[in-house]
């Protein structure tokens, strides 16, 4: 039987039924019409590292190496192994990752055989032991050079007779530690610069340095009053030697033995000890060097305090530029002065 309901609408029911019919058929239509789309998108290819398309080469063949997704998938087999070759630099073992996803690349290598494989290991082999092996010869190389002019310093300070018999009775590993050390500390101790210290405990103690004439001679400081304007150079931020130079430093110290001998045998012939008459020439020879290097750099820092900037003016030019302009050569030299003529003609015109 029928209810009251179903009696007075009978077609509900079915209008209910089509329209689910007709839902269902649109969402059909909606997901076949999506996977259409998105079927050709993912069956385009498209090369990341030759940027080309399946349409440009359709032979090449194309690999999936890793997780990437979209336009990145796909790449060129043959684009990706020239890729990885320049990665591994020779090396067909080491591991490579994609640049984008960080996945580790499946790269399967062929056997070459037994004989090909250990001659491939000992290859590899060698590479990684070349470096150390060559810092090692270096390192032996400077340390047997290191002994040998130990040597060559202790026979030239102390005798050459005397030098030989104390080498001859030391302990040869006494002798492998102590020379190496010899030049070692000649260039740590031509690095310390006593100059510098010095000379600013003097620019620092200028007043009462001139109470002391010999050091007053030694050390040329100025008379003059302190200016009450701010001192534009002051005495605190002077370098008073240049920035430290390798070769400069290593040729030095190891110099220093050979001066030191050859000043004790001029200065003092009287000495018969040769190690005593070597340490007091090389003590004489770094105290006068001292003091003339302190002498000029106390001279080139009064020469910056009381240097001056002219006003320019055709007076200041005719007197002074000429005497200030670097020699170049005698070509440039004429070609400056016309043009000193020519700028001096023009200043003279502008001032009237």
């Amino acid at each position: 039987m029928l209810t009251d309901n179903q009696e007075s609408n009978p077609k509900d029911g079915q209008g209910n039924d089509e329209k689910a019919t007709a839902d269902g058929d649109a969402g059909a239509d909606a997901s076949v019409a999506a996977s259409q789309q998105a079927q050709p998108q993912e069956e385009e290819r498209y090369c990341w590292v030759c940027f080309a398309t399946e349409e440009d080469d359709k032979v090449a063949p194309w690999v999936q190496p890793c997780n990437c997704r979209g336009a990145t998938k796909w790449v060129h087999q043959s684009c990706l192994k020239r890729w990885i070759d320049e990665k591994q630099k020779g090396n067909p073992y080491k591991s490579i990752s994609c640049p984008q996803c960080q996945t580790r690349y499946i790269i399967i290598l062929p056997s070459m055989g037994s004989f090909a494989f250990l001659l491939e290991r000992l290859d590899i082999i060698a590479k990684q032991l070349s470096p150390g092996m060559a810092a090692g010869a270096i390192v032996c190389s400077i340390y047997w050079s290191a002994i040998t002019f130990g040597a060559v310093t202790v026979l030239q300070t102390t005798g050459f007779e005397r030098g030989l018999s104390m080498m001859e009775q030391a302990e040869p590993i006494a002798l492998l530690l102590c020379l190496p050390t010899i030049p070692v500390l000649l260039v740590i101790g031509r690095m310390f610069r006593w100059e510098d210290i010095v000379l600013r405990f003097l620019q620092n103690r200028q007043f009462d340095v001139r109470k002391y004439p010999v050091i007053s001679l030694m050390l040329p400081v100025s008379n003059e009053p302190s200016p009450r304007y701010p001192e534009p150079y002051p005495s605190s931020t002077i370098t008073t030697s240049e920035p430290l130079s390798v070769t400069r430093i290593f040729c030095g110290a190891l110099l220093l033995p050979t001066v030191s001998t050859v000043v004790g045998k001029i200065l003092f012939k009287s000495i018969k000890n040769d190690l005593h008459r070597t340490l007091l020439g090389g003590f004489v020879f770094v105290a006068v060097k001292g003091v003339l290097k302190i002498y000029f750099h106390q001279k080139k820092h009064n020469r910056a305090k009381q240097r001056q900037i002219l006003d320019y003016t055709p007076e200041n030019v005719r007197k002074y530029t000429l005497r200030t302009q670097p020699p170049e050569g005698q070509h440039q030299h004429g070609q400056q002065a016309s043009q000193l003529d020519r700028n001096r003609a023009d200043l003279v015109d502008g001032t009237g």
